[in-house]
């Protein structure tokens, strides 16, 4: 249902940097290039893509309060290792990997902070 969610940058070099970086560890790479404005990340063309992209405004881009993305993985390992490699990207913790009764029986999911305060998720089920 969900093509693609867009995350608001100030600065897209770094911020493209954590991505690539991050999202390699689950095989997924750069998808498509808005030249200056910003990257989409994914699977395939036809797949849910996470892009990152300064305010088509020209306005600073803000975080969302409430607002998150959710990461789905096949494996609880992956799950850790997203989560790690985010801190070690300099992302923040928001939740370290584990099960979680809100997401139902067999909800894993760890929950960290992109470098300019975007909430994210990563999970998997079983």
């Amino acid at each position: 249902m969900i093509g693609y969610i867009v995350l608001g940058t100030n600065d897209l070099a770094k911020s493209s940097a954590f991505y690539d970086a991050l999202l390699t560890e689950i095989g997924v790479s750069r998808m498509m290039d808005f030249g200056e404005r910003g990257y989409a990340w994914g699977a395939t063309m036809e797949s849910p893509m996470l892009c990152v992209m300064t305010p088509h405004n020209g306005e600073p881009a803000t975080i969302g309060n409430g607002t998150m993305a959710a990461i789905s993985v096949d494996s609880q390992q992956k799950v850790d290792r997203i989560h790690a490699k985010a801190i070690e990207l300099g992302g923040s913790d928001e939740g370290a990997p584990g099960l979680r009764a809100e997401g139902g029986e067999g909800f894993y999911a760890a929950y960290f902070r992109d470098l300019e305060g975007h909430k994210l998720d990563v999970f998997c089920y079983g």
